[in-house]
């Protein structure tokens, strides 16, 4: 049977906003201990993947205070780094974390490992209008799933370093040559072109610090439709994401 697991990949190298993850988010907590303690709840096998530049040995030792497994690889071949950590643990099918989203879904999160468990596909993620799989898009809400046998054979087939740094882009961009599989989103975001809950920049650190505190009043456990309901009734936080999205087109 295929050993399924989760991989959150995290470094503080980052260069529009370096130590993002690490830095105070709320309430004393950086997204990493988000992340951690969310992904956790999930009760599915869970590895932190960071680099070996010793600057990330803050990020184990935050790992480590969450009780979360690390290994450490490539700073620049993320792809290489993916394929390493999931031999290190045995998963075969791997739900892949980034930790610049700090409004990532659990629901959706369940959704995909559920979905993935009994799936043949080699690649699986949410999909938005225009066919774009989720990671293309600036929403920050959901992770996406490959199996181990479809990186191994991205790395063999390319060695374009866009592909090696992007773990996931020779794959879903390739559909000839991989069984790729999409679950289509909510109606209420698939066509939306106006959000932003990823984050690079130090603009986007302040404005989701903010929308996470504001919500997280009203409802600790929030997901997207509150995460939804609030910036329609902010037209003004709307507006700034809009121009942080026209600065960081993917």
């Amino acid at each position: 049977m295929s050993q399924l697991g989760i991989i959150l990949q995290a470094r503080t190298g980052s260069t529009r906003m370096p130590e993002k993850v690490i830095l105070p988010f709320f309430q004393e907590q950086s997204i990493l201990d988000l992340l951690l303690e969310k992904v956790k709840k999930l009760g599915v096998p869970f590895v932190l993947a960071t680099t070996d530049n010793p600057t990330d040995d803050r990020i184990c030792a935050l790992a480590v205070r969450h009780e979360v497994p690390v290994y450490r690889g490539s700073e620049n071949d993320v792809l290489d780094r993916f394929i390493q950590a999931a031999k290190s643990f045995g998963f075969s099918k791997i739900i892949r974390v980034c930790a610049d989203n700090p409004f990532l879904d659990l629901a959706g999160m369940q959704t995909l490992v559920t979905e993935f468990s009994d799936s043949d596909a080699d690649y699986l993620s949410f999909q938005l209008a225009g066919n774009k799989p989720s990671i293309l898009t600036h929403f920050g809400f959901w992770a996406e799933a490959v199996r181990l046998v479809a990186l191994e054979k991205a790395q063999k087939l390319t060695s374009e370093k866009l592909y090696h740094e992007h773990v996931t882009n020779y794959i879903y961009g390739n559909p000839d040559l991989f069984n790729v599989r999409f679950i289509k989103t909510d109606p209420l975001v698939f066509s939306r072109t106006d959000i932003r809950m990823t984050l690079d920049t130090p603009e986007d650190f302040e404005i989701q610090q903010e929308i996470f505190a504001t919500i997280s009043k009203e409802n600790p456990n929030f997901g997207i439709p509150e995460s939804i309901s609030w910036l329609d009734q902010h037209p003004e936080i709307l507006e700034l994401m809009k121009k942080e999205i026209v600065k960081n087109q993917k």
